[in-house]
């Protein structure tokens, strides 16, 4: 039986990169004083009864460095659209203009970049736990396979390979962190 095991290190991997992935997506909604589309991807709108990115309720535009407009297709939803950034805590003020919601990007003081590497810090930190919790979940079926029959031999030679690929995404983790706490710093 200790023969036949075979640890799944793609779908590990493949768990891993997800979180990566997810990191990256909150990283680009923090905003760094320029103007970004993406920074509005984790704004969910209450739309026909189901939650919904605002990118699929308007048109995202960037207009000028430091203004994203959003040309919401449906009058009814303006309101709604308006209501979800408020409540996103991306600390922005939207401006109604018809159908078209207007976000004008206020420069950064100190005070707001030291808040927004820490709530990147907090993301990183997540980041690192989803990565912990997928290194756990490997080396549980390594403990079942060793009950099961494995070689000590082999079940120390599969969990050094588990604990490489997190020490790699872990690794990941840091240098983003580190180049996004960077970007925010940088007047």
């Amino acid at each position: 039986m200790s023969d036949d095991f075979l640890l799944d290190t793609d779908d590990l991997q493949r768990r891993m990169d997800g979180a990566i992935a997810n990191l990256r997506t909150e990283f680009a909604s923090l905003r760094t004083g320029r103007a970004s589309g993406s920074m509005l991807e984790p704004v969910m709108v209450d739309a026909y009864g189901s939650m919904t990115p605002v990118n699929q309720v308007g048109t995202v535009n960037v207009p000028e460095p430091r203004m994203v407009t959003i040309n919401v297709w449906d009058k009814a939803l303006v309101g709604k659209v308006e209501k979800a950034i408020r409540e996103s805590g991306l600390g922005i003020n939207p401006q109604l203009n018809g159908t078209i919601i207007m976000l004008p990007i206020p420069e950064l003081n100190e005070e707001r970049r030291r808040e927004l590497t820490k709530v990147a810090g907090s993301y990183a930190e997540n980041g690192r736990v989803s990565i912990r919790n997928v290194r756990r979940d490997g080396m549980d079926q390594i403990k079942k396979a060793k009950a099961d029959g494995m070689s000590e031999d082999d079940q120390k030679l599969w969990e050094d390979e588990v604990q490489e690929m997190t020490n790699t995404m872990i690794k990941a983790i840091d240098d983003l962190l580190e180049t996004k706490q960077a970007e925010i710093m940088q007047v």
